[in-house]
């Protein structure tokens, strides 16, 4: 594995984050309420991990609908762990809500970057193949 993917998933959700809560505050900040600022912001965080992962992390050439998908049921599993996580530390540990929340992010980055390297945009994977082939070569 190379240390610059891991380097590169970790800056991308930097990013991510910074816009995604950039634009819960700016909601906020006009007035929509905190549901709504939360839903857009992080609809415009994910968009933007979907698409810096995609382009710069892993370098993705297949099929950009089918990888969104993908990617999408690995936030919902990556965010599945890190509840399941703050729970069982927070209420198994007895450990803070701050000190939970914290010990959460792990689980989910490691996760979200084992299925986006494995799952959603892997080398060699047949839609990759397909993507880099012509119309006429796969008709044959």
């Amino acid at each position: 594995m190379k240390l610059a993917q891991p380097i590169r998933f970790l800056a991308t959700g930097l990013a991510n984050t910074a816009v995604g809560l950039g634009i819960i505050y700016a909601a906020m900040w006009a007035g929509l309420g905190d549901l709504k600022a939360n839903v857009l912001g992080y609809a415009v965080g994910i968009t933007v991990s979907f698409t810096l992962n995609r382009t710069w992390t892993f370098q993705h050439r297949g099929y950009a609908g089918s990888a969104a998908l993908r990617f999408l049921l690995s936030v919902a599993i990556a965010y599945a762990a890190n509840v399941v996580t703050l729970f069982a530390v927070r209420d198994g540990l007895g450990l803070s809500s701050w000190l939970a929340q914290a010990l959460a992010v792990p689980p989910y980055t490691v996760i979200l970057y084992l299925l986006s390297a494995h799952f959603v945009f892997p080398k060699g994977r047949p839609d990759d193949t397909l993507a880099s082939q012509s119309v006429d070569t796969r008709m044959s």
